[in-house]
């Protein structure tokens, strides 16, 4: 009981649901892609549900899927990796659940940014693990600092058995550059420490290249899945990719877990690596994030300009110092929702909210007119 007690709400997943009750709504607060998949996707769907691809596959996914996303990495990042070391899950959530089930035991420390994405801390308590907090801003253009870690580790209570960060960063949309990411990774080997990169937004970068921690180490665990770049959100699938000692254990928990992912999105996210398709979503995001990014730092200030991913952390304290309550005071009065800085942590998040520019510009021009007209 006390784990479940320690799990916090996703209150963006509230602010949905009451959205959904708003005929008007202009939605800056869900992290979900609007824009279709590539065609070859739906087609892939199609055929496999017309064959009847309805059996499990084997716990670790499709062998066939595996070698794709290997072959992704040696094309997008030269990095080769063995398909016998990625695991296919049941959407990135499985594949974090997976991953700190077999790294790490029951009160065991798990390092993580405040501000971060909600979920790692609640899977965290599910499994009794301990999350701790090391908190970033805008002195680090919100990253995690080896100097941060050291410091932190002099603590005698101080037991870290894992590091986990992402990059693309929700809810910044900022991504460590080479030569940090290489110094966090270098650091934690060093130290005994599991690394694991979060690098679901991959794909959805802007103006420079996003590296994978792979690159740096093999011994580094890399989270990934169609949800995001691939605008596959529905179809639940994700993918870790593990130094090979690691594998049989993730495969026992999986038997026991799900089984396997879906075996339908399997099939269909075979057909998900269409690059000239791929492109254009890149394309369309960034004009997004272009157009967002100056409309609202006319209204707000804005620690960081986001690299990745399609955020924007806005700072309200000029005009609010609860982002809860100036969120439901938005979505009141003129029908504009957006995220509590405070589902992503404790540190100064009572003064920021996250918009997403999941929608066309049209529709996010709209919510910037309602926002110009209300706080002047």
């Amino acid at each position: 009981m006390k784990r479940l007690e320690q799990v916090t709400p996703f209150l963006v997943m509230d602010v949905v649901r009451k959205a959904q009750a708003i005929a008007d709504v202009i939605h800056f607060e869900v992290g979900e892609p609007d824009i279709p998949p590539s065609p070859q996707v739906i087609e892939a769907l199609v055929k496999a549900t017309y064959a009847q691809r309805i059996r499990y596959t084997e716990s670790l996914g499709l062998l066939a899927l595996r070698e794709k996303i290997a072959a992704f990495y040696s094309q997008r990042y030269q990095v080769e990796v063995s398909p016998q070391r990625i695991v296919i899950t049941v959407g990135t959530s499985g594949a974090f659940l997976v991953t700190y089930a077999i790294l790490l035991n029951a009160q065991e420390q798990l390092l993580l940014t405040d501000p971060s994405y909600p979920c790692y801390k609640n899977f965290a308590y599910l499994l009794d693990i301990q999350p701790q907090f090391i908190p970033i801003d805008k002195s680090t253009n919100y990253q995690l600092t080896v100097e941060q870690l050291t410091d932190y580790i002099k603590n005698p209570t101080s037991a870290i058995k894992a590091i986990q960060i992402s990059s693309p960063a929700n809810p910044l949309g900022n991504i460590y550059s080479p030569s940090q990411l290489q110094a966090l990774i270098e650091y934690s080997e060093n130290h005994g420490i599991y690394f694991i990169a979060d690098e679901i937004y991959h794909g959805l970068v802007y103006d420079q290249v996003a590296h994978t921690a792979l690159e740096y180490s093999p011994n580094t665990i890399v989270i990934n899945g169609f949800s995001k770049y691939f605008c596959l959100p529905g179809l639940r699938l994700g993918w870790v990719i593990l130094p090979a000692h690691l594998v049989r254990k993730a495969e026992m928990v999986m038997q026991n877990l799900y089984i396997s992912a879906p075996t339908l999105s399997q099939y269909g996210a075979l057909a998900a690596f269409d690059e000239p398709y791929l492109e254009t979503i890149t394309q369309t995001y960034q004009q997004r994030r272009d157009y967002l990014y100056q409309a609202l730092s006319q209204l707000f200030v804005i620690d960081v300009k986001p690299e990745g991913a399609f955020y924007i952390w806005a700072d309200i304290s000029q005009y609010a110092t609860d982002s809860l309550k100036f969120a439901e005071l938005l979505l009141e009065e003129i029908h504009v929702a957006t995220t509590a800085g405070i589902d992503f942590g404790r540190h100064q998040t009572n003064k920021y909210l996250r918009f997403a520019y999941t929608r066309e510009i049209e529709h996010l021009a709209e919510g910037v007119q309602r926002l110009n007209n209300f706080l002047k």
